[in-house]
């Protein structure tokens, strides 16, 4: 095998010298010597044409991203129904619009605070975007608390100020401020406190931690749109140039 695998290096780098007998047949290894001279051989060819080694990178980072994208496409295909209409997720923007954008989120994450105003900005102007928000909390036990509540205030009619709220607040939230700010949204705070501590609630946040990590999501804000996974935040512009593209079948914003 090690000589079949030497012959294909010299075909490769177009070295143009028959393979000996000897190294034609699979069950015959190489000397010491003639490995020696194999790799200087290689070595030569290297030091004289570097730009091999580049189109090889360049070669090998094509076929991951691609391999990346086909995965992605599989795992999101086999939850495709609960990605897209999950019926207890909390849904902005236009519900029968012909884009949607899943959005895995974390109220104490800086990037997806970053990205809130630009992504609601985006989905007003263009008109025709849903967005379903899945609570992924990850960062802090707070976090986990504000997920409850603001799934809790869903119940009330109040997930929209409740989830404004908690993203403009500047810092990281604690229990404190998260009680707080759901009472200034106008959150019936008792009857919250019941329903965030509910195994309903419970259940989906559990359940979108179970599908993040079938997704091999691990970070926040992660943007789902059509076959593709974005983990990045992103402005106004690239939201629109992701709603764009993706009506055209190759999501691929760039920042």
């Amino acid at each position: 095998m090690i000589a079949k695998t030497f012959a294909a290096v010299f075909v490769v780098l177009g070295l143009g010298f028959a393979a000996s007998p000897a190294i034609a047949q699979e069950d015959v290894p190489l000397t010491p010597k003639q490995v020696d001279g194999v790799r200087k051989i290689v070595r030569d060819y290297l030091m004289e044409h570097p730009e091999v080694i580049g189109e090889a990178i360049e070669a090998l980072r094509e076929k991951m991203r691609l391999q990346a994208e086909a995965d992605a496409k599989k795992s999101i295909d086999a939850y495709k129904e609960e990605l897209f209409n999950g019926k207890d997720d909390p849904v902005a923007g236009n519900p029968k619009g012909d884009v949607t954008l899943v959005e895995f989120f974390d109220y104490n994450c800086p990037f997806c605070k970053q990205s809130m105003e630009p992504l609601l900005d985006a989905v007003k102007a263009d008109g025709k975007v849903k967005v379903v928000f899945k609570e992924f909390p990850i960062l802090t036990d707070d976090s986990m608390v504000a997920s409850r509540v603001a799934l809790a205030a869903k119940k009330q009619g109040k997930y929209d100020e409740v989830y404004r709220a908690f993203m403009k607040y500047r810092g990281q939230l604690d229990e404190k401020a998260i009680w707080r700010l759901a009472a200034e949204a106008g959150v019936n705070v008792d009857q919250a406190r019941k329903d965030a501590a509910s195994p309903e609630i419970q259940k989906q946040i559990r359940r979108n931690q179970e599908i993040a990590h079938a997704l091999d999501i691990g970070g926040t804000p992660t943007f789902i749109v059509g076959d593709h996974i974005l983990s990045s935040a992103l402005d106004q512009g690239g939201f629109k140039q992701l709603f764009e593209s993706a009506r055209k079948g190759t999501p691929q914003p760039q920042q």
